[in-house]
């Protein structure tokens, strides 16, 4: 072969691994949307998929190639959703929104779903819980209790759905508790329920047993003594620092009352509970204020409601946040990573920092890097 031929080949040969190469650096990157399109849920779906676009819009890579469907909130639909984004070779999935739509995702096989769900238990092996879940916010208020030094540590736990979720975050977390309790929600049990946590009843009887002795005493500025003890509602101390209250909405505020009612304030006892999301509503509940809870990055997450609304008009759902940060995480991994692979992907140890905080990602499950917040006199503060 004469050396001209072999120049010849040689630029064929390379020009053909080239555009070979070039080929599949451009080879679409293709995530599926699972997300209620119709029905009772249509506006939070809405909101997810205008999230997804302009996280897209911002990464500002024409590749990416976003593919939604409708799962109207039922497990049924979002399977047979599921199996129309597998068969246009969709490997990955943000959503579904809802745990109760898993159901049937583990018979949808090579298709790794990233869910909006906050549960951990009991998930299909492809599917990853990509909420901000029980583990991330006890490991906060763990870090949370270690800086100040509270060492007794009482955990109110609701009797609702989410309970078994909730005691395995402690347990996950290795968290120190002093005691644990779960109480009905009923307002009818509620009081009651505090009361014996709290000893009130001891607590109350100890004080009417003490105004009763001063009174049949000969000590001296018995009259004072007994008046100032009249300015009280119990007498005897308790015996923990700090109340975690695994709660949300009028319920949170309803065990913070009866807390209150049998003579626990969060001016001497530390008042803390989960992810509320910087309800504002909570602002004005000055008498369980300080109230403290761990949560995503509140800067981060204004500047994304204000970006919201300025593309769209409207603000955001805070699940749509979860939506945008995904899919830089997608995009991220898809850099260092075979998609069709995502599976083992999230195996492996790997971090992300998006919007919400640092994803710390390990064995087929998302952790996050939460902050800490109190709310006093009308106002949020951030701790760390």
């Amino acid at each position: 072969m004469s050396i001209n031929i072999k120049i010849i080949l040689f630029i064929v040969i390379t020009q053909f691994i080239f555009n070979f190469n070039l080929a599949l650096g451009q080879e679409k990157i293709k995530i599926g949307l699972l997300v209620p399109m119709t029905g009772s849920n249509k506006e939070l779906g809405e909101s997810i998929i205008k999230a997804v676009r302009l996280a897209v819009k911002d990464i500002n890579n024409n590749l990416i190639e976003i593919i939604p469907k409708d799962t109207e909130a039922k497990p049924e639909k979002a399977y047979k959703s599921a199996l129309e984004l597998r068969g246009n070779g969709i490997k990955i999935v943000i959503g579904p929104v809802f745990y109760k739509n898993l159901l049937y995702l583990d018979q949808v096989k090579d298709v790794t779903f990233l869910s909006l769900t906050n549960k951990t238990l009991d998930l299909p092996p492809n599917v990853i819980s990509a909420g901000i879940n029980s583990t991330s916010q006890f490991n906060t208020i763990k870090k949370f209790l270690k800086l100040n030094n509270i060492k007794k540590t009482i955990f109110l736990t609701p009797i609702q759905d989410y309970e078994f979720e909730v005691k395995e975050g402690i347990k996950e977390s290795k968290i120190k508790t002093f005691k644990e309790y779960s109480y009905n929600t009923d307002p009818t049990k509620l009081t009651s329920q505090i009361e014996e946590i709290t000893n009130y009843k001891i607590r109350k009887q100890n004080l009417e047993d003490e105004i009763y002795r001063i009174k049949n005493s000969n000590e001296d500025n018995k009259e004072k003594k007994i008046k100032r003890l009249e300015q009280r509602y119990t007498l005897g101390g308790l015996n923990f620092d700090a109340v975690v209250i695994a709660d949300f909405n009028e319920s949170l505020k309803s065990v913070s009352t009866s807390l209150l009612y049998t003579d626990v304030s969060p001016k001497k006892k530390n008042f803390i509970t989960l992810n509320q999301w910087f309800d504002k509503s909570l602002l004005n509940e000055i008498d369980i204020q300080p109230l403290y809870y761990p949560s995503i990055n509140k800067k981060n997450f204004e500047n994304y409601k204000k970006k919201f609304f300025k593309e769209f008009n409207y603000y955001p759902s805070h699940l749509s946040l979860l939506s945008y940060d995904l899919v830089g995480l997608i995009y991220y991994l898809s850099l260092k990573n075979d998609l069709s692979n995502m599976n083992k992907v999230f195996k492996k140890k790997n971090s992300f920092k998006g919007k919400i905080g640092i994803f710390e990602i390990k064995n087929n499950k998302i952790n996050h890097l939460l902050n800490f917040y109190k709310i006093e006199d009308k106002k949020i503060i951030k701790i760390f």
